[in-house]
């Protein structure tokens, strides 16, 4: 706390003697040199990405953690349920990666549902389980198994799961009236990483900042493959979602397709500014990704090309083919605490569509049924046996090329409210389309 108070004092001083006025945004990123907190490295869950961790990462970056001091693992989970042993690897070298970086002898993990079973048995299994729990810090097991692999551990529990659930030897905590992902990318899970690791709250949520650059992968999914051979092209666009210019801003071709590979970027943006990616791959449609305004740098952005489901769900001429995502649960049979996911107007997140026991993290809306009309009575069956994802039967007039836009809308239980996404009107034989909602509400705790 001295050492904090000696900061702010400098830069006071600092500030007046430039006679200019005092705005901190943000507590500034700190000097790698002499940050002394471990690097951080994120596990994802079953049918999950690095994604889950975006706000996070911008919420340690906002607490002055260095960009570089924070990364994911982005891995086949369908593979790692029953091998292990590509994962493994990828952890290893992410460790040996960032305590390369920070110049630190350890790192602290983050892991989340599937992600904590895989790091168990990780620090617990094999020749290498010792050497392995020597190179973890600090250890936090987000809503996932409950044995304690033998380091220092934060077990974190959703309020909205299974009641009573402990892990023996670990700082257990449960966070009131959550669900499962939730929990993972909530502002007060992350008073309880924060804390944990660094024996302090933080000073801040996320915080604006500029200039603004964004990053990431592009993945097949839920593979975790780079998407090999596609081409990002980043847009700008107004406020109906048209394309603001002739040129693409940027064009990045993917040449990376292993497992957790696909990185693109960086990518200089305005804050208040929305920006359409496009995932351009030939012989298969485009995929127009559409994110809120940013707020501040974030190289956590996952752009995810599933062509199995994107076939599943498109191939119906004169409509529309659509996801929604936001990786903190659509809940739509809680009463006042419901949200609302409108299509031009209509809510799709109804009783029957979006249960909490269902998790709904993604929201495939299309004409199901191929007749040109709506029919929210039941769900897809084939994308609603899928874990955290929905389908349904909703039809929204396409043409090729677009020459109408569509509304999104989301109302979200944790206030904020109206938020608006509204894009083009894209035929679904030769166009997907993906709207990307923030898993915050405010910026601040």
């Amino acid at each position: 706390m001295r050492d904090n108070r000696l900061w702010r004092l400098r830069r006071l001083l600092l500030v007046a003697i430039a006679g200019g006025p005092l705005v901190l945004s943000r507590t500034p990123a700190a000097d790698a040199a002499t940050f002394r907190y471990n690097p951080i490295l994120f596990v994802h869950g079953i049918e999950g990405s690095g994604a889950q961790f975006e706000s996070q990462a911008m919420r340690f970056e906002s607490n002055r953690y260095p960009t570089s001091w924070v990364d994911e693992v982005d891995y086949n989970s369908t593979r790692a349920v029953g091998d292990k042993s590509e994962v493994d690897q990828q952890i290893d070298d992410a460790i040996a990666a960032l305590k390369l970086r920070a110049g630190k002898s350890q790192v602290d993990v983050i892991a989340h549902s599937l992600g904590t079973s895989v790091m168990y048995d990780y620090l617990t299994n094999g020749d290498m389980a010792a050497r392995r729990r020597a190179n973890v810090g600090h250890y936090i097991n987000v809503d996932g198994q409950n044995q304690n692999p033998g380091v220092p551990t934060l077990a974190v529990w959703a309020g909205r799961g299974t009641p009573g659930r402990n892990m023996d030897g670990a700082q257990n905590v449960t966070i009131p009236d959550q669900t499962h992902v939730q929990t993972c990318t909530s502002a007060e899970s992350f008073v309880q990483y924060y804390t944990f690791l660094t024996g302090r709250r933080p000073l801040c949520d996320i915080c604006r900042r500029s200039p603004i650059e964004v990053a990431g992968k592009a993945l097949d999914f839920p593979q975790n493959s780079g998407f090999l051979g596609a081409t990002v092209q980043v847009w700008p666009v107004d406020s109906s979602g048209q394309r603001s210019t002739t040129t693409p801003l940027a064009s990045i071709d993917i040449t990376d397709g292993s497992i957790g590979g696909g990185k693109w970027g960086p990518v200089s943006v305005q804050p208040n500014q929305r920006y359409e990616f496009a995932l351009v791959q030939t012989g298969l449609p485009t995929l127009h990704i559409y994110y809120e305004p940013f707020v501040r740098s974030d190289h956590t952005l996952r752009l995810l090309a599933s062509p199995a489901i994107e076939e599943y769900a498109g191939g119906r001429p004169g409509s529309v083919s659509s996801v929604t995502i936001r990786y903190k649960e659509l809940w739509g049979d809680q009463g006042v605490e419901n949200d609302q996911l409108l299509i031009n107007g209509l809510n799709v997140c109804t009783e029957g569509l979006c249960p909490i026991s269902k998790q709904v993290n993604a929201f495939f809306a299309f004409d199901r049924n191929r007749d040109g009309q709506t029919d929210l009575s039941q769900p897809d069956p084939v994308l609603s046996a899928l874990p955290f994802i929905q389908g349904a039967d909703v039809y929204v007039r396409a043409s090729s090329p677009p020459d109408d836009t569509v509304s999104f809308q989301l109302i979200s239980r944790g206030g904020g409210g109206v938020r608006t996404l509204n894009v083009p009107n894209w035929d679904a034989i030769t166009d997907g389309v993906t709207l990307q909602w923030n898993d915050f509400d405010k910026l601040t705790f």
